[in-house]
């Protein structure tokens, strides 16, 4: 049981029931549902984490003298690197090559959810830096005899404060959609190039003559019906993109809608009464985040109505500042989705390792922030007087 303090102390939990979900999620308290008690208790029941998965739960919880949680953190023994969307393979082969073992090590995440949010959640009335808990997370993993411990998607005051406690920093992209105070899909379309604004209401009507009923379901709506069509679009995409099993099981989508309620927000196209293709989204208190997609047709523009056409409308509806596309995807530009930078934390025990990584990132971070700057300028959007 590491110690992080004279009067502090970290332990490490195999099952995030082992810790009451109203200390957890008083730590967390974001609005993010990602890193939810609810969230993380779904993968463990349905089976999507822990056994032969690669992923063992080691949930972090630093709890003061009297036993009061302070801070936690979901984090994962993983003895591989798939699931993370910030890719270390290449990290892993050179320390294997030279005759180290880089599994297994620690991941401070949401699994297999590239969804940027806090990872080292403390209580607001705490009054504990986050840094408190990465050092106990460093002296766990010294004293488990792993490689590394890793952050991914964290955000960017985690990013900073874990750059000063002497973690490697590495930045990413993605594409988030903002809300300009739109009243109507119209007025975000008003702001955009007229091109661009006729793709996109070409693109939406061609989706809408396809034959489809067109859904966007919340909570209740959604029945075990659409959770089993669900699976399957999620085994399609995995199937045709990786080629390899699953991690998510049919279990979890029901746990997850029981779970989070209308937190879960489902677009989903039906035709001739099935459904035939699904976007599912998770609502936050500030965004709408697109998580999972898939489909038994073929049909392109199904694709950008249920997952970014519908998510801007859902999110003017509603009021939020924006939407998160999930990862990757250059093509969402021309829709609206602007490239935003992503974060990441690495400490990696091997001095010679980490010496090299972080002459890779220092090579790498200011290539990236040329690249967001590049995509920047693929903008739909209206500029000076242009129409």
């Amino acid at each position: 049981m590491p110690d992080s303090g004279p009067e502090l102390s970290l332990t490490l939990h195999r099952s995030v029931a082992e810790i009451p979900a109203a200390d957890w999620d008083a730590c967390a308290d974001s609005g993010n549902p990602f890193v939810s008690h609810a969230f993380l208790a779904a993968l463990e029941e349905s089976g999507s984490v822990g056994g032969r998965s690669g992923w063992l739960p080691q949930h972090a919880a630093l709890r003061d003298a009297k036993g009061a949680l302070l801070a936690c953190a979901p984090m994962y023994a993983k003895s591989h690197s798939q699931g993370e969307y910030v890719f270390d393979h290449g990290w892993a082969d050179a320390y294997e090559r030279a005759g180290g073992s880089y599994y297994p090590k620690l991941q401070v995440c949401a699994p297999f959810s590239p969804v940027p949010g806090p990872r080292l959640l403390v209580h607001p009335a705490s009054g504990l830096r986050v840094d408190a808990l990465a050092q106990g997370l460093v002296q766990a993993c010294r004293q488990l005899d792993l490689s590394s411990v890793h952050a991914t998607f964290c955000t960017e005051y985690e990013w900073t404060a874990l750059g000063e406690a002497g973690w490697l920093q590495r930045i990413g992209t993605q594409f988030h959609w903002s809300n300009d105070n739109y009243g109507t899909f119209d007025d975000f379309l008003g702001a955009l190039a007229s091109r661009k604004r006729k793709q996109i209401r070409r693109e939406r009507r061609d989706a809408e003559t396809g034959g489809y009923v067109l859904k966007t379901l919340r909570g209740h709506e959604i029945t075990e019906r659409h959770w089993k069509a669900f699976h399957r679009f999620y085994k399609a995409t995995t199937d045709k993109k990786w080629g390899r099993s699953a991690y998510l099981t049919p279990r979890f989508w029901p746990l997850l809608g029981q779970a989070l309620g209308d937190r879960v927000v489902l677009m989903v196209a039906e035709q001739d009464g099935e459904p035939v293709a699904g976007a599912l989204n998770l609502l936050g208190d500030e965004a709408l985040y697109g998580r999972n997609w898939g489909a038994v047709v073929d049909a392109p523009f199904l694709h950008f109505e249920l997952c970014y056409y519908r998510a801007i409308d859902f999110a003017i509806e509603h009021r939020l500042p924006r939407v998160e596309a999930g990862a990757q995807g250059e093509h969402k530009i021309q829709r609206g989705y602007l490239p935003v930078p992503t974060y990441s934390a690495h400490w990696i025990a091997h001095r010679g390792l980490s010496n090299a990584v972080a002459d890779f990132l220092a090579r790498e971070r200011p290539a990236m922030l040329r690249n967001i700057a590049e995509l920047s300028e693929l903008s739909p959007f209206k500029r000076g007087a242009e129409e």
